[in-house]
């Protein structure tokens, strides 16, 4: 039990300056934090072919990139930022889908006009598509409520997407009015896709500011909670998420460098997003829209160039395929946020649904447009509906205060063990030095956001850090009543405290996974830092501070021991 090999000894000592090393850029922490960011954006722009700042660059060299260089991220409450709850307006989703539907509702009608008849839309409910018959009938009705219901396409939802029922229920009116509404199953499937893609997009846009572990969570039904620290302000943060975002598949009518050039009526001039300069003449009314875009990945064309795949939904394959059937050879644009993000040629007809974007891009460039097309289509407004600014000035306080009962605990548990055990306290109090710093390496490595429930947790395994020494001093001394020699009554010490040891901090960590299974936000950081404590504390006790008390042992080789 104290003989302890060359190798075992190397792995600790070797754990134990590893925790040091990634706990020594927070004694740095404003350094190595903005050259951590800076890294992050010199990246980025590298990934898209952009020069790169000569102050940009000279800020990410402020730290050695070959030293440990990640930090505790602070959260809102500590370093200060914006808090944000805003609501998606999901009801202008159902509106659009609505409105979209009226076209193809008309070419199924006219298919069938010789028994319907004329007919023609009412203006009036933008959730609901009303349908007149101008000339009504009873064999005209059921020849429109046919014709309608057959233009429906399943909804897929739940686990496994199996069908959850059709889009679209016909409802009729009287004798000559139609009615076409969204059902149940398509309005939830609606509200799913659309509150998944805006928390990606919000995601997205907060991501390329270069922030530090926001918190981006989806509250509720439809409500999206923000919080950015380090943002100056809230209304910063809302200048960051912009406005919405809008995808579109538009015909391409003409290139221009001109910047004086003008749109005839129907058409639109708008800018490439990579190049300066250059500007598209586009068909306003677009081919389809970014709503019917489910997925984008990145993949390979047949000559091993990176590329985009695409896939639509079933409204969208359709229109596609017609449009692409009709325009082989031609160019089409991809817009994003009012800039042209791709303007690929069509080589043939793209049916069903899928399709693959090619271009002199590398890898990197493919990646990042295919996150544009999954993350750019958002389709509906936010709303804010309570936004805040947490001061940086609370924040320092709560750094300070946290400080300070961190520094008096530590000093209080040091004296402690001191006074109670001599020599063996020195050594657990060391031990517990360690345990800290690998605390703070452990969380500095996962990226952990450290709130103030977190320095709760790490004040809390301070105290609790030394109940493993505690319970070995405990059973040695028993063993020395039993009068037993020094080597034996330290071996049966950490044979018999070793059970007591395991189920104490079992039960603590089990307690701290649920915490950080059933909790949000605070109460998950206060989780994170006692389940690292608990692992930490655990180590030094039962290696580090046994790997102390082995050496000196080995070396004094006392007769007794004033414990």
């Amino acid at each position: 039990m104290l003989q302890y090999s060359a190798l075992k000894k190397a792995l600790v000592i070797a754990l134990c300056l590893l925790g040091v090393a990634l706990t020594a850029p927070n004694f740095f922490y404003e350094t190595a934090d903005e050259a951590a960011r800076a890294r992050a954006q010199v990246e980025r722009l590298e990934e898209r072919g952009a020069p790169v700042p000569p102050d940009l660059a000279a800020q990410a060299a402020a730290w050695p990139s070959w030293l440990p260089g990640s930090v505790l991220n602070l959260g809102l409450d500590l370093r200060g930022g914006a808090h944000l709850l805003v609501e998606v307006r999901v009801e202008d989703v159902y509106a659009e889908r609505i409105a979209s539907l009226w076209p193809e509702a008309r070419s199924a009608l006219r298919e069938a006009r010789e028994v319907v008849g004329p007919f023609r839309e009412v203006d009036g409910d933008r959730q609901a598509l009303e349908i007149r018959l101008l000339q009504p009938s009873a064999a005209g009705m059921d020849a429109a409520v046919g014709a309608l219901e057959e233009i429906a396409q399943p909804v897929t939802s739940g686990i496994l997407g199996g069908p959850a029922g059709r889009d679209i229920a016909v409802e009729r009116l009287g004798d000559d009015r139609l009615r076409v509404t969204l059902t149940e199953a398509e309005r939830a499937a609606a509200l799913e896709r659309t509150m998944a893609q805006s928390l990606e997009i919000v995601r997205r846009r907060v991501d390329e500011a270069g922030t530090r572990e926001p918190t981006i969570q989806r509250q509720g039904e439809r409500r999206i909670l923000i919080q950015v620290p380090g943002v100056g302000s809230a209304e910063e943060l809302l200048a960051l998420l912009g406005e919405t975002a809008k995808l579109s598949f538009h015909e391409v009518v003409s290139q221009t460098e001109n910047a004086q050039a003008s749109a005839a009526p129907g058409e639109m001039i708008v800018p490439d997003a990579d190049q300066v300069g250059l500007s598209y003449v586009l068909q306003s009314a677009p081919t389809v829209a970014g709503e019917n875009l489910v997925d984008a990945s990145t993949g390979f064309d047949q000559d091993g160039r990176p590329a985009v795949n695409f896939r639509f939904d079933t409204a969208g394959a359709r229109a596609f395929g017609d449009y692409t059937r009709a325009n082989v050879g031609k160019v089409f644009a991809i817009v994003l946020d009012g800039q042209v993000i791709s303007a690929p040629r069509i080589i043939s007809a793209i049916t069903g649904g899928s399709g693959q974007i090619t271009g002199s891009f590398d890898v990197a460039e493919a990646n990042r447009l295919a996150i544009l097309l999954r993350a750019g289509a958002l389709p509906a407004e936010i709303e804010v509906l309570e936004q805040r600014t947490v001061g940086p000035e609370l924040g320092a306080d709560s750094v300070a205060a946290g400080k300070i009962a961190t520094v008096v605990a530590l000093i209080a548990v040091m004296v402690f063990m001191g006074l109670s055990y001599g020599l063996f306290g020195l050594f657990a109090n060391v031990a517990l030095i360690v345990n800290i710093a690998l605390i703070i390496g452990v969380l500095s490595a996962l990226g952990a956001t450290l709130t103030l429930p977190g320095i709760a947790g790490i004040v809390l395994t301070i105290g609790m850090a030394v109940d493993a020494n505690v319970l070995v001093f405990e059973r040695i001394r028993e063993e020395l009543k039993r009068s037993k020699g020094p080597a034996r009554a330290i071996e049966a010490g950490y044979e018999r405290a070793l059970s007591a040891i395991v189920d104490a901090n079992i039960t603590t960590l089990i307690a701290a996974v649920i915490l950080f299974a059933m909790g949000s936000g605070p109460v998950k950081g206060f989780a994170v830092t006692l389940s690292v404590g608990v692992v930490t504390s655990v180590f030094t006790a039962i290696m580090v501070t046994r790997l102390m008390v082995a050496t000196w042992f080995e070396a004094r080789r006392p007769k007794a021991l004033a414990l």
